[in-house]
């Protein structure tokens, strides 16, 4: 896993504000609308009068290919800096939202002004960044796929018509996913709800909206809306039944016990998708586990990083995007970038609980995982991506074996608490500690728990965390005391973009005593 260790790459453009008047355009995502004043606006300007231009403008997103998700042949060699472009690309796509955020009076007046200012000189970008990536690629000696030029054009997506009824909104259950596990299939219609706008919330907390008029809704403008919540007493049971054991079932568990992240580790870096690239996620990560995960350490420094474990053998890096309330509160990185610059913004939620529990295979003996192994679990991109990857699952105490819910956030009844749970990929392919993509090298069990052909089953890892969130409300289409996970600006916070990520570190031989704990049926600790 050289390729951690290159030299550090910086973003394309840093620092880049809402209110400049930045030209630079690209990137893989939406725009966001009503993010801050300009310099020149007052707060009630960029909140009223810029939320009705932005529903005569009717583009709440700009939907972009994910390039990173095609490319699943990058030589080892190449991958460095095939990184650092679409870290690249990446940082456009923030760019690119404040720039439609700070246009609002430009499109109220010219149709054609998004085509021409945005989608066009975005195209071109995002052109010169495929070169450069092709060029890479094939310098060592890889192939890209031959359709990489298809992916340069974006397309802008309108505001959708107001939903009132949070209850009602598209595919609020979970319908492909079992027991915490999601076999990377789309099972149900996208529940994006694109741009609405239930009102949300501005900057002070208060309510939004001209008139039912529709933005993209939240603290930040930049989601979540009355739709993206459900009231779980509401919905049908909809998780199925765990796959039958066989009689060699490993049936043992591991549980690693490494806190909540009381004393406040976080960042906005992702070594595993963008190594060497400052705020490479966008968004702000709760890490437990290994201390010195950022987006300059190498394995070695992984080796060095120290573990809030209680068991100082595991050093294994479990990082999470935050939860934060969206009451109108600000945390300390409202400033920053990750936080407030790119639309994450409200108090930031600490679990009451953080449970990491390693599971067997219910078809068979485990082996152990490799060392360095990466894995994320579930897409930060799905509303421009769609569902194949998603893995959220939301729910609430005294409903977790009924309701599991991938598509809303759930409202939870008095005395119940908010859970989000994750149950990792648990088959591996026996050589790579990660892919170009960072998804082919692991894969799903199907739903009686076997491996795909060539797959090797290993220790599934699962979490649950537990939040206590303030009850939120919707009344007359909306929101109020919102939370959202921490996001891309442009994924409009929705439920489905809640995701992972893990990298197995261990010493004194624990990843062979958690292998042989499930394979014998023990519960350990």
């Amino acid at each position: 896993m050289g390729r951690n260790t290159r030299k550090r790459r910086m973003p394309l453009a840093t620092k880049a504000i809402a209110g400049a008047a930045a030209l630079a355009l690209g990137g893989g995502g939406l725009v966001w609308a009503n993010y801050y004043a300009s310099a020149h606006e007052s707060k009630n300007d960029a909140w009223g009068g810029n939320r009705t231009k932005a529903v005569n403008a009717q583009v709440a997103t700009i939907k972009c290919p994910d390039i990173g998700q095609q490319l699943t042949a990058v030589p080892e060699q190449a991958r460095g800096e095939v990184d650092g472009e679409l870290a690249t690309l990446d940082q456009q796509i923030t760019e690119a939202y404040q720039r439609l955020a700070t246009t609002r009076d430009a499109q109220a007046r010219d149709a054609s002004f998004v085509q021409n200012s945005i989608l066009g000189p975005l195209k071109d970008r995002r052109k010169a960044i495929l070169d450069r990536i092709r060029l890479e690629i094939n310098r060592a000696g890889g192939r890209t796929p031959g359709n990489l030029d298809d992916m340069a054009p974006c397309t802008g997506t309108p505001v959708e018509q107001n939903q009132t009824d949070a209850g009602n909104g598209e595919g609020g259950q979970d319908n492909g996913q079992n027991d915490g596990q999601d076999n990377g299939q789309d099972n149900g219609q996208q529940g994006d709800n694109g741009g609405q706008d239930n009102g949300g919330q501005n900057d002070g907390g208060q309510q939004g909206g001209d008139d039912g008029q529709q933005g993209t809704g939240g603290q930040a403008g930049n989601g979540p809306v009355a739709a993206d919540f459900v009231d779980i007493t509401t919905v049908q049971a909809n998780v199925k039944a765990k796959p039958r054991k066989s009689r060699g079932a490993s049936n043992g568990t591991f549980t690693t016990r490494c806190g909540v992240n009381a004393n406040g580790n976080h960042n906005t870096d992702n070594v595993i998708v963008a190594p060497g690239v400052a705020n490479g996620a966008h968004h702000l990560h709760d890490y437990v586990g290994n201390q010195k995960i950022d987006a300059f350490a190498s394995n070695d420094t992984f080796l060095q990083g120290g573990t809030s474990c209680q068991n100082k053998n595991d050093l294994s890096a479990y990082y999470w995007p935050v939860i934060r309330v969206q009451d109108g509160s600000q945390d300390f990185d409202q400033d920053a970038d990750g936080g407030g610059k790119e639309g994450n913004v409200g108090r930031i939620l600490k679990p009451l609980q953080a449970e990491i529990k390693y599971v067997g295979s219910p078809t068979g003996k485990v082996v152990a995982m490799p060392q360095f192994l990466r894995i994320i679990t579930g897409d930060a991109k799905t509303t421009t991506n769609g569902l194949a990857n998603a893995n959220a699952h939301w729910s609430c105490t005294g409903f977790e074996n009924k309701v599991q819910l991938t598509e809303q956030y759930p409202i939870c009844p008095e005395g119940s608490k908010m859970v989000r749970t994750f149950a990792f990929q648990s088959c591996w392919d026996g050589q790579n500690t990660d892919s170009a993509n960072h998804r082919t090298h692991i894969a799903f069990a199907d739903d009686r728990g076997n491996c795909p052909s060539g797959f090797k089953a290993i220790p599934q890892l699962t979490m649950r965390l537990v939040y206590d969130v303030p009850r939120p409300t919707v009344e007359n289409g909306v929101v109020k005391n919102a939370y959202a996970v921490d996001g891309f600006p442009e994924q409009l916070h929705k439920a489905h973009t809640d995701h992972d990520d893990f990298i197995n570190i261990t010493t004194g031989g624990l990843a062979n005593k958690i292998a042989n704990c499930l394979n014998t049926g023990r519960n350990c600790k």
